[in-house]
């Protein structure tokens, strides 16, 4: 149904997807973007995160790592787990049955007891993409909305979902023209 050596419009290409979905079940549309930058060297190394208006159909579980005081703040705003000492043993048992890790300041020097183990996962907080705040509510809120972290991978290209493909065509691009946008407010251009 469609011709790989095409070149085709943003809303003509989401239609084509919408198109050739045919699965049992709901498939994840993905973009691709080639930033033509060399990821290994540090001023090229791109890394940022950005909030999708209709999020990506997916439903996100979080963990926020905090103390005590702050635990029932984080459940009342959406986390699905919160706590300390408990899910750090957890973890270093074999459970990761989340889907994005975020941490009060405080708690950082306990959780880098499991840095090896969210770290390959991409689920260790960092407080450059966000996920190490006093805000845990705000922050909660965004993730649950469809904030996304992202960064290039080894040969320069950028993979991120957009949506579904039960999404309305209006949404999925909307949610592409917020992720250009953000990548075009760091300087950048690539070739979707």
């Amino acid at each position: 149904k469609i011709d790989r050596n095409s070149d085709f419009e943003l809303e003509e290409a989401i239609s084509k997807v919408k198109q050739v979905a045919s699965a049992k079940f709901d498939e994840t549309v993905e973009i691709s973007i080639s930033l033509g930058v060399d990821p290994r060297k540090s001023d090229q190394m791109i890394r940022s995160t950005v909030a999708l208006p209709h999020g990506v159909g997916k439903v996100v579980r979080i963990l926020v790592f905090c103390k005590e005081d702050k635990v029932k703040e984080a459940l009342d705003a959406g986390a699905d787990f919160a706590g300390l000492d408990e899910y750090i043993e957890k973890i270093k048992e074999g459970w990761l049955d989340v889907d994005a890790c975020v941490a009060t300041p405080d708690v950082m020097p306990q959780i880098g007891k499991i840095a090896r183990i969210l770290g390959p996962r991409g689920l260790m907080p960092n407080p450059k993409t966000g996920s190490v705040t006093n805000n845990i509510a705000e922050t909660v809120n965004e993730i649950k909305a469809g904030r996304l972290s992202f960064r290039v991978d080894k040969y320069g290209i950028l993979h991120l979902p957009v949506g579904k493909a039960s999404f309305e065509e209006i949404k999925l691009m909307e949610n592409i023209k917020t992720l250009l946008q953000t990548q075009k407010g760091k300087g950048l251009s690539g070739r979707l």
